[in-house]
This record gives C-alpha cells, sequence and structure tokens, in this order.
C-alpha cells in the first residue's frame, strides 16, 4: 500500500511539473539564491547525518529506496563523470558511501608537486563520514536541521541540478568555450555555502555538466529523496554460493606454512588491484583481494597502505575478499576469474613443484619493492606462468589502474601495437634455457631494482640512477642472448608462446588513445609498425612500475622516474621482437621507430641491444619480414585452435555470431582503408552505430603516427606527429573506457557517411559532418545513445563490461 501511494505521488506530482512553463522555477522549495545566505544562521551547523537505515526500516517509514529510485538515475546520468580519481572534485557518486562523502577542493593529479598528497581513496583512507569531514571534504547533501526547505537549501545537489533546469545547454551546435572540457583545465568546486558566487560567474555550469539536464521525472524522484533526508536503504544481500566461495578461498589465502605465506602474498600483490569474480554465480557481485586486520567471519578493516607490498604494520593480518560496492565503470573495471580450477592451477604451479620457502621476505622496500628479491624462492616458471594465464588481464592492470590520466606515462607507448610472450614450455631445450635463465636473473637482482623502492625518498633527479641500472641489465641481458644464440641457436617461432592452443591470452592488441589506453586480445588490425616480446623479467618489472609499485598521489619525482624507466621496459620488448627478424635488417626496423633523436636520449634508445650480428632462427620466404613474421604465429597458433572464429577480438565475440549483411562488411573495409587527412574529423577513439534491421556497433580508432615516443609532453610542440601516415582500426563491438565521441548513420547511408568523413578538410566541412552524423554535447538526444551504448556494451562483454566514461567526450 505505501509503495501505491508512492506511485501516485510521482504520477500527480510529474503531471503538475509537466504543466509548469519551462520559465518557472520547478522547485520552488529552493530560497532564491540571488545573494549569499547564511546557512548556519537559517538552519543551524552542520555535521553528518545518520543515512544508511536496514530494509525493514526503509519500508516501514515509506521512503524511497535509493538502490531502487535514485542510484539508476544517478548510474547513468552523473557517474558517466564522477566515478573514477579523476571525478570533478573527488566526488564519486556510484556508490551511497562516496556521495554521503562529498567533493574536496583537493586534487588528486598535482602534476607539478614536489611532495606527495595524502591519499584519499574511497572506502580505504578513511571509514566514515566524519574523517571525510576531517581531510577537508564537503558534503553535497543537507547536514544542517532536517526540513524540505532545509533538504534542498543545504543541497549542493539539489541547487546543481536545479541550476541546469534554469539555464539548459542550447539544443544545437558546438558548446560555448567558456565550458572546460579539457582534463587539466582548473576544477571549480564550490561548497554550498559558496554556490551563490558560483552561480553568478557561471550560470550555464549546471550539472549534468556539459550535458543536457535530467528529465522532470528524474529530477524528481531525486528532489524527493533529497526533502525525505537522503537516505540509504541497506544494497541487495551476498548471494549464499558468493559467501560459501569467500570461506573457501579466504581458507586457502591464510594457509599457514611458510610457502603457503609466500604464494598467498605474491597472489595478493597481483591480484590486488582488479575486479575478483566467482566463475558462474552472479553477474552482480564482485571483489577486490585486501589485506585486513580482522579474520574472516568479521567486518572487514582494510589495511591502509599504499602499496600493496608496504609493511602492513601489524603483527597479524588476513587476506579478505571485499564485496565491491561502486558503480562498475569501464575505465576501473577488469575482472580475474577465481574458480575449483584456478584454485587447481595454483596447487599445480607453486605446491606440486619440489622446493623450499626457508623464510618470508621483510617489508623493507629494498626487498619488498624488487620482486625478484622478494620472491626468489618461488620458481620462476610458476611465476611467469602464473601471468600468463591471464595475461590480458595483467596487461590491463597497466592501463585500467588508478592513472585515469595517463597522458605523459601513455606517451611511452604506440597508439597501437602487438604484444606476443616467451614461451615457458617443458621441453627438453626450454629446460634447459630456463636453467640459464635463473642463473642470469639471480646475478642481475640489483640492475633489475625499479624506482619505487625509494618510495618518497627518490630526489627530483634520483631517476638517472634507475636509468644506469636498466641500462646496465639492457646491455648484460644483450650478451646473454648472444650466448643463448650460441649455444641453442637463433630465436625461432615456436620460443613464442602459443598458449598451448586454447588460451586466448597468447597474442594481445594495445591501443592508446592520447591519455587513455586499451588492451584486447588477439592480433587486431593491419600489423603495427612495433611489435614487444614479452619475457618474465620484462612482465613482472611493468608490473611493479605502474600497478603495484604506482601511487597516483605521488610527487612528481616518483612520476618522473616512472616514465624514464618506461622507456627501458618499451626498449626491452622492442628489442626481444627484433631478435626474431633478420640481423640485416634490424637497425634499419629500429631506425624507422625512432626518428628524430639526438642528444642524450639518442645515446640509450639508438644503442643495439637486439643481439647484432646474430641471426633469427626464424625462416623468412619473403623480405616483408614483419608482416611473415606475425603470419606464421597466426598459423601456429591457428593450428592448434580447436575451431576457427571469424572474429579475433574477445569484445565481439557471441555479439556478432549473427551474419552481418555483406554489404556493411564491404563498406567497413572501405573505411578501414582510409588513411592521413581522410580520417582528420576523427578523434582518438570514436564508437560508430549503424542503424539497420539489428543495430550494430562498430570502434573507430585512429592510430597516430609519432616520428618517435622518446619524449614525455610535446607531440605538438616538438614536430613528432606524422598526420600523413595516420591509420584507422575499425573494430565490431566496443574497444575503449572513454569515448570521444558517438557517430550513428543509418544502414543506407553508409556510404553517404565514408564519403563526408574522407572528404571533412577544412573546418566548415566538419562542422557539417559531426551536424550531420555526430552526436553533439548538446544533442537532446545524446542521454538516448549512451544508455544505449552501455546497454549494448553490457550484451556484448557481460561481466566484463563497465559503464563509459564521458569525462574526454569532445565537443566537436
Amino acid at each position: 500500500m505505501i509503495f501505491n501511494a508512492m506511485k501516485l505521488r510521482f504520477a500527480a506530482a510529474l503531471v503538475v511539473l509537466l504543466l509548469i512553463s519551462a520559465c518557472t522555477n520547478v522547485y520552488q522549495t529552493l530560497t532564491p539564491t540571488s545573494q549569499k545566505q547564511d546557512l548556519a544562521k537559517l538552519y543551524g551547523s552542520a555535521a553528518p547525518k545518520p543515512r544508511f537505515l536496514n530494509q525493514k526500516a526503509t519500508v516501514e517509514q515509506g521512503l524511497m529506496s535509493y538502490h531502487k529510485d535514485i542510484k539508476p538515475i544517478l548510474d547513468s546520468r552523473c557517474v558517466a563523470c564522477h566515478a573514477c580519481y579523476d571525478a570533478p572534485c573527488q566526488l564519486k557518486l556510484g556508490s551511497s558511501a562516496g556521495i554521503d562523502r562529498g567533493a574536496t577542493k583537493q586534487l588528486v593529479y598535482g602534476g607539478g608537486r614536489l611532495e606527495p598528497a595524502s591519499p584519499t581513496r574511497l572506502f580505504i583512507d578513511a571509514s566514515n563520514t566524519n574523517q571525510w569531514r576531517e581531510k577537508d571534504f564537503y558534503p553535497v547533501l543537507n547536514e544542517r536541521i532536517s526540513s524540505k526547505q532545509a533538504a534542498l537549501d543545504n543541497s549542493l545537489l539539489a541547487k546543481l541540478l536545479q541550476l541546469k533546469r534554469s539555464n539548459p545547454l542550447p539544443k544545437t551546435g558546438k558548446l560555448a568555450e567558456s565550458f572546460k572540457l579539457k582534463i587539466d583545465d582548473k576544477q571549480e568546486c564550490p561548497s554550498v555555502d559558496e554556490f551563490v558566487d558560483y552561480k553568478k560567474k557561471h550560470p550555464d555550469w549546471g550539472m549534468p555538466y556539459a550535458m543536457p539536464g535530467l528529465s522532470l521525472q528524474q529530477e524528481f524522484k531525486i528532489m524527493s529523496w533529497l526533502q525525505e533526508g537522503a537516505k540509504f536503504d541497506a544494497p541487495p544481500s551476498l548471494s549464499a554460493e558468493a559467501s560459501r566461495s569467500i570461506e573457501q578461498w579466504e581458507r586457502f589465502f591464510n594457509r599457514q606454512s611458510l610457502k603457503q605465506q609466500l604464494v598467498a602474498r605474491y597472489i595478493y600483490e597481483h591480484l590486488f588491484i582488479g575486479h575478483l569474480h566467482f566463475k558462474g554465480q552472479s553477474n552482480n557481485e564482485f571483489f577486490r583481494l585486501v589485506r585486513s586486520i580482522t579474520p574472516s567471519g568479521e567486518a572487514v578493516k582494510e589495511i591502509a597502505s599504499r602499496h600493496p607490498y608496504d609493511d602492513p604494520k601489524v603483527e597479524k593480518f588476513y587476506y579478505r575478499l571485499r564485496r565491491i560496492e561502486e558503480t562498475l565503470v569501464e575505465k576501473t573495471h577488469f575482472v580475474y576469474q577465481l574458480s575449483p580450477e584456478k584454485m587447481q592451477r595454483y596447487e599445480a604451479l607453486f605446491f606440486q613443484p619440489d622446493y623450499k620457502v626457508t623464510k618470508l621476505p621483510s617489508y623493507q622496500p629494498k626487498v619488498a619493492a624488487n620482486p625478484f628479491i622478494s620472491f626468489a624462492e618461488l620458481p620462476t616458471y610458476a611465476r611467469y606462468q602464473f601471468m600468463l594465464d591471464d595475461a590480458h588481464y595483467f596487461v590491463s592492470g597497466f592501463i585500467k589502474g588508478p592513472v585515469c590520466r595517463g597522458q605523459i606515462a601513455l606517451g611511452a607507448i604506440r597508439d597501437r601495437f602487438w604484444i606476443t610472450f616467451f614461451n615457458p614450455k617443458k621441453t627438453t631445450e626450454h629446460m634447459k634455457m630456463r636453467k640459464d635463465m635463473q642463473v642470469f636473473l639471480a646475478e642481475q637482482f640489483y640492475n633489475l631494482t625499479l624506482p619505487d623502492v625509494e618510495g618518497d625518498q627518490l630526489s627530483l633527479f634520483g631517476y638517472q640512477e634507475y636509468n644506469a641500472l636498466a641500462e646496465q641489465y639492457l646491455n648484460h641481458k644483450d650478451e646473454f642472448a648472444n650466448q643463448l644464440i650460441k649455444k641453442y641457436g637463433g630465436f625461432k617461432i615456436k620460443d613464442i608462446w602459443d598458449g598451448n592452443g586454447t588460451n586466448k591470452n597468447a597474442t594481445l592488441t594495445v591501443f592508446r588513445h592520447f591519455d587513455s589506453a586499451t588492451v584486447v586480445q588477439g592480433l587486431v588490425g593491419e600489423p603495427p609498425l612495433t611489435a614487444w616480446v614479452v619475457d618474465y623479467p620484462l612482465f613482472e618489472r611493468v608490473h611493479y612500475l605502474l600497478v603495484a609499485g604506482f601511487d597516483v598521489y605521488s610527487g612528481i619525482n616518483q612520476q618522473l622516474a616512472s616514465r624514464q624507466y618506461m622507456d627501458f621496459l618499451r626498449i626491452d620488448g622492442e628489442n626481444n621482437f627484433l631478435r626474431l627478424l633478420p640481423d640485416g635488417q634490424r637497425k634499419k626496423i629500429h631506425d624507422s621507430w625512432y626518428k628524430g633523436l639526438s642528444g642524450k636520449v639518442a645515446n640509450y634508445i639508438n644503442q643495439a641491444y637486439y643481439s647484432e650480428g646474430y641471426q633469427t632462427g626464424v625462416n623468412y620466404q619473403t623480405k616483408d619480414y614483419k608482416v611473415e613474421f606475425f603470419e606464421q604465429l597466426k598459423q601456429r597458433i591457428d593450428q592448434k585452435k580447436p575451431k576457427k572464429t571469424t572474429c579475433e577480438l574477445e569484445a565481439c565475440i557471441g555479439a556478432l555470431s549473427q551474419s552481418v549483411d555483406p554489404e556493411i562488411t564491404q563498406e567497413i573495409i572501405k573505411l578501414q582503408q582510409l588513411k592521413a587527412y581522410e580520417i582528420d574529423a576523427l578523434p582518438e577513439m570514436s564508437l560508430l552505430r549503424i542503424r539497420g534491421e539489428t543495430d550494430l556497433v562498430y570502434s573507430l580508432m585512429r592510430n597516430k603516427s609519432l616520428k618517435n615516443v622518446a619524449f614525455m609532453v610535446g607531440e605538438g610542440l616538438l614536430g613528432l606527429r606524422e598526420k600523413e601516415l595516420d591509420t584507422l582500426t575499425v573494430v565490431p563491438g566496443f574497444v575503449g573506457s572513454y569515448p570521444n565521441f558517438f557517430f550513428t548513420v543509418k544502414q543506407t547511408d553508409l556510404p553517404s557517411f565514408i564519403e563526408a568523413l574522407r572528404s571533412a578538410k577544412t573546418d566548415q566541412q566538419k562542422n557539417m559532418f559531426y551536424e550531420k552524423y555526430g552526436i553533439r554535447r548538446t544533442n537532446p538526444k545524446i542521454w538516448q545513445q549512451v544508455d544505449w551504448f552501455n546497454s549494448e556494451h553490457k550484451k556484448y562483454r557481460g561481466i566484463r563490461a563497465g559503464l563509459f566514461d564521458l569525462n574526454r567526450y569532445h565537443n566537436l
């Protein structure tokens, strides 16, 4: 009866609202804000309120359900920008805890800061709202006296929604230049007391920012919820089968022998950042592996360390699985599956081999931050195979970690490149090579030291010491590789891992979209300019540099050191690839990757660390060596596949199971053949919706050509761009987390779309192209398109799909 009455109340109110003129203030309960208010005088002092109710109390009091009525609105309209570390003003709206925490003027990404900032990770660095207030977060909900008027007058959320209602966007054309849409633009983060000045200064900056407003129905629901006191009902209970799985896995991770403890520590340091899912169970339940001071069966009390290898500073801690409460967003959502088979795999890798663990490594940074020292007693083969089994997950960690703004770090990689891995198989020859590698690694522990070991103590130019170590390692590795070639012959196709014929992680494609990136399974698109062949030391170092050892709150010294060191990791992977190409071609191919270098940068990048003078073991029949190498690799992998699939990209398997119209396929081929200035109108990453009998989705990736990627910044300033060499990769399904633009076109208009894109050279031609085929921020239908793309993405990728982030959506 209570809920029926609420529905009637909503319906009646909406009828009234729809009759109100657009120029009339819909919510007259909001006090006029043309002049500053003394909110404390009007409504008393502010303090966090008890907002969290159990389900019974919510129903008995006849209150709206946050999870059923409000959260779906916030997820579909607000989380698009307020989710990751780069959420404006750190206001994260994907959970009740984030809403209650509120906003702050502090920046997570302070590129020029000399000292590290205090971390402000939701759910980790404070356990209640009072603690967040002490960390300078201020409320967006009413925290003064309880009344309907106060609930809206003291709510920053209400005021920003109303500001958009009073000052809607134009419905056509580009947004005004007054809107700040670059990720490094200065943020405006007003508190409710400062809102009058904000409104006067930016009357068109209501929320959703730079997008059309909410519908009247959505707005009315939120305003009604605020007037009821903005209460949070309990989330859906954890399933019984998940509870059983948690108990089993926490028992596994907390076993007590030295070997068991060391293996658990190794697994934790690799899985801590991902979203863990129990295979075959609910699609809505994900977990993080954390260290807690409480054992299984008690509430998790997570240890808030900056890095997973930091000293926990307690005598006893436990590995626990903590439920993820936030809305899943594509930028940070990457899944690792736990299952009985996975537990058996751990047993086979780490516990069946005959070896001893004599002691546990300390948590001193010089040890703990160097995995080659801390985990030296675990078999190298087991560690490497553990990472290979889920290589897509681990490479995703480099990309989907807390680096929501990664342009400087991502400047170290190309716009598209392929990744393969050295073979860890147990053939007689490989067993001999593995023993040689063990000896070599033991000799290189010091040279493999990462700059993270110094933490906050690293000086501004401390990176130079670690660059020198990295250079020494490349030099010693080149000598070692030459010894292997003398002993066993040149590296061959069979030395590349084929995934044992079933594992789709054997080959990967990385796409860089300027300040974000994506990794997908398979070799997608035409053969790229560069490729990496990854071995265990390289794989492990990239993880500890960019995931386990990366601190988004660090100072410029650590950020600089990480970026500088990343050059050497890229070079290592590229040199492994060059060793598989003919000796006489390596320098020529290498030089095509690094044009226009001089000075100190050229000195270390142009060093021939690729077994110069030693021949490859790959037998080539043509002179197109890169293309032929990957053709041979594809043939080897395809021969072992149980059946051939028509789609190499994981994202599109299943969704495109029905045959695509051959006419569409032909047009997509024509689209992908566009290059250079023919694709000048496209941003780095956009989504194309083809309207037909069955709507289809394609991701359009513009691969920007650069003379080299040896500099941290200045693609434009340093003249590195080579637009005449730009290419386009068109992939069925979804690639990327931050779509820069949406295009929608009828199937019959696809040829016209392609021709219009090809011809769009001038600003006027581009404007006509965007106007006809694009979905601009001002388009009233943009939310309808956002909803459709998110819905289709879920169909395509299932549990691996998160909501798209619109922080990088361009104003074209």
